[in-house]
């Protein structure tokens, strides 16, 4: 396979059905911006990323003892503080694409007890049927290539009654989202520029406006057997947060 080069940047276009970039691009490119990720993820959400990780780890409802998956886990944040829910008896899982975000997670928390992280693929996840009590997918939904194939991986992995969640960054409607709109739109590609990682957040804009709308990521998940699938909107609605539930047997 011909080597990508290091500056290639995938489009962020969806087919609909998934993001349009091949796997290794994507790679590539989360590889290339690992080191900044965190600090860049503060500055384009205007400071709001921890409230919305927030939101999305209580919703999972973990208890001391659980075990819970974390896909597309990036720098490994949603996972530790998941592991912090379950406790030193629990487990959590932390599965990504990226060689280089892995490598961050592993870094930073290789001391937390039942927390570790692995390279993997979210259409193929390296997981047992029903071997967790919650998955999560923050902010990484829109890089798949096959939406329900993700969400349908997530559900083979969590047991019945088990809970699937997924935080997103959307299209906001109302007028209170507008400003983030603007800012979403025209401030972060500046300040990817500024960090030297234009083209990253120019893809990162693109695949947002790529992405379906809430109704739409609530009919997948209903598709792929999940029940009381539910969504909210975050600040105005420009990230939502979805839930959804795997049917007892």
């Amino acid at each position: 396979m011909t080597a990508l080069p290091p500056d290639h940047t995938p489009s962020g276009a969806s087919t609909g059905a998934g993001n349009a970039a091949p796997a290794p691009e994507v790679r590539v490119m989360f590889d290339r911006i690992a080191g900044r990720y965190d600090l860049m993820n503060l500055l384009i959400s205007a400071f709001q990323e921890p409230r919305w990780r927030r939101r999305l780890v209580d919703a999972a409802g973990l208890r001391p003892g659980d075990a819970a998956l974390d896909v597309a886990s990036g720098t490994g944040k949603v996972a530790a503080d998941l592991s912090t829910r379950v406790g030193a008896s629990g487990r959590i899982l932390g599965v990504d694409l990226s060689p280089g975000m892995t490598a961050v997670a592993q870094r930073r928390y290789a001391n937390q007890p039942g927390l570790g992280y692995m390279v993997g693929n979210a259409m193929d996840l390296p997981t047992g049927d029903g071997e967790f009590d919650a998955a999560t997918i923050a902010f990484g939904m829109r890089n798949l290539p096959d939406y329900r194939r993700g969400f349908a991986e997530m559900a083979r992995s969590v047991r019945p009654g088990g809970r699937v969640l997924c935080l997103e960054i959307a299209r906001p409607r109302s007028r209170l989202a507008r400003f983030m709109r603007w800012w979403f739109d025209r401030i972060v590609p500046v300040i990817g520029r500024l960090a030297g990682q234009g083209p990253a957040y120019g893809y990162l804009v693109r695949s947002v406006q790529a992405y379906p709308s809430p109704e739409r990521i609530a009919e997948i998940m209903t598709e792929v057997g999940l029940v009381d699938v539910r969504w909210t909107g975050l600040t105005g609605g420009i990230v939502t947060l979805h839930q959804g539930t795997v049917p007892e047997r």
